[in-house]
């Protein structure tokens, strides 16, 4: 309980940071042309830590390279069709409510894993997964979306479908190496004598982490829709944030110093 009372602050300001794109990061886009577009994607798919912890939850028990291309071919077909049609479309919702359920699909894995649906509620079988990771992969997709759409795409035509193709190539590069990653870390406890307990752990902890990511979330969609209901305007609830955060960081420091 005390670990995870010390990461709530941590979840909480990376909740409020993660969302935008930086005015740095837009003047970048209109000066720069595809292959920043292929980068930016990249850094979102390593960085996203949402995205991340629901393909560990997807890859942890696959052990042949077919399943992992099976499984990791069909979330990447969800996600690309909603990333491309949806912003060349411009179909766009709440992305602080569309990370939300993304936030439940991490919930939702580590809870299969856990044989969840099987212990808790009396079912033969859990749904289908290779359909719930196609699904998934579609919400995931919508919420990389939300994002590209903050950025200068230009006038619809060939040169802004370029531009989200880009990016969406840039997401796939980020995802193999960062299932590089996952896969070797999970080939080395594999076979060791405590990865049954590992594996109940471990996604025990994804499960935990995507609930939390659900409440920040959450969190960040009540205060910029209603920051006046919260006592403080919606910028005095960033900059709230913003000296909570380098408070933090000041007594990291100081803790640093005096080892």
């Amino acid at each position: 309980m005390l670990v995870t009372l010390k990461l709530f602050p941590f979840f909480l300001s990376a909740s409020c940071f993660s969302h935008g794109i930086s005015e740095e990061a837009k003047r970048a886009m209109i000066e720069g042309g595809h292959l920043q577009y292929l980068v930016l994607g990249a850094e979102h798919m390593i960085t996203g830590y949402d995205h991340l912890l629901f393909l560990l939850g997807v890859i942890f028990f696959l052990t042949t390279f077919k399943e992992i291309v099976k499984f990791i071919s069909i979330f990447t077909l969800g996600h690309s069709i909603t990333l491309i049609f949806a912003t060349f479309l411009g179909i766009t919702a709440n992305y602080w409510l569309v990370d939300a359920v993304i936030a439940l699909s991490v919930c939702y894995k580590g809870f299969d894993n856990n044989n969840g649906f099987e212990n808790y509620f009396g079912m033969k079988k859990a749904p289908n997964l290779l359909l719930m990771v196609l699904i998934f992969g579609l919400i995931h997709g919508f919420g990389l979306s939300t994002r590209l759409q903050q950025l200068p795409l230009g006038e619809k035509g060939w040169d802004m479908l370029m531009r989200i193709i880009s990016f969406n190539v840039g997401v796939e590069l980020g995802q193999v190496a960062a299932l590089g990653v996952m896969l070797l870390v999970l080939s080395g406890v594999r076979n060791t004598n405590g990865f049954k307990k590992f594996s109940k752990v471990a996604n025990d902890g994804i499960i935990v982490a995507g609930f939390m990511l659900l409440l920040m979330q959450l969190h960040g969609y009540l205060h910029t829709s209603s920051p006046d209901e919260f006592g403080f305007s919606k910028d005095g609830h960033s900059h709230a944030h913003e000296d909570m955060q380098a408070t933090e960081n000041e007594e990291t420091f100081g803790h640093e110093n005096s080892l």
